[in-house]
């Protein structure tokens, strides 16, 4: 074995941290949520069914990314 050999999964680490990303995306989709209500709180139950789904679509694509983590070697 040479220094230059890598053994174990990298495959892990790099979901590790594509999964940034998502982590980032929802964080912003909810603040934008919690500051469109505080301006408008009559809008409040738009804003959250058009968060939730935002939310999905970010988490599904992580959840693929995991997928393709455990897939790809």
């Amino acid at each position: 074995m040479t220094p230059l050999d890598i053994n174990g999964s990298l495959n892990a680490v790099g979901y590790g941290l594509g999964a940034i990303g998502p982590g980032i995306g929802v964080g912003l989709i909810f603040s934008s949520v919690i500051s469109g209500t505080a301006r408008q709180p009559e809008s409040r139950s738009m804003l959250m069914g058009t968060a939730w789904i935002g939310f999905a679509v970010v988490e599904a694509l992580a959840l693929f990314g995991l997928a393709l983590a455990f897939i790809l070697k």
